[in-house]
């Protein structure tokens, strides 16, 4: 069972997180092409929008990496241990960025297309998009954390 549940962790971090680490990390570029204006805006614009919507998306079926992964921990009896309790706090730190931050200044400047330069929404958004490549970049180190974490394993019995 164990084994089980472990493939099913790991398939389901790679399916759903990755894609929202791409999603998240080619959204500030885009989302200041297509606040910009100019000729591509359009084709820019249709692009945020559907990189805001694979982080939605993905964002709520990623939700099940650290459910799978709190089954894992109990039928292997790690739950106490300090890599993973270490690991568990990034996770709901990675997720609380996303939720907190990625996520509505992606909304934002999804909300501020079509608007005229001039526009006081349409300005925030501009504003807001200097936090973006942050906020992409801590959500992704923090996940990368937790994936050496899960590999390297602090007093692992696997002998590795």
């Amino acid at each position: 069972m164990a084994k089980f549940l472990l493939s099913l962790h790991v398939l389901v971090s790679v399916l759903f997180i990755g894609p929202v680490a791409v999603a998240v990390s080619m959204f500030p570029r885009r989302a200041k092409a297509a606040l910009a204006g100019g000729p591509d805006a359009a084709g820019e614009a249709g692009v945020l929008r559907v990189l805001h919507r694979i982080t939605q998306v993905y964002a709520l079926l990623g939700v099940s990496v650290p459910v799978l992964g709190i089954g894992v921990a109990q039928v292997m009896d790690v739950l106490g241990q300090s890599w993973l309790i270490v690991s568990m706090v990034l996770t709901a730190i990675a997720g609380l960025s996303l939720l907190l931050f990625v996520l509505p200044g992606q909304q934002a400047a999804v909300d501020a297309l079509g608007l005229a330069p001039e526009d006081e929404q349409h300005g925030k958004a501009v504003k807001g998009l200097r936090l973006l490549p942050m906020t992409a970049g801590v959500f992704n180190l923090l996940w990368a954390v937790v994936v050496v974490l899960m590999i390297i394993r602090p007093g692992s019995t696997t002998g590795v």
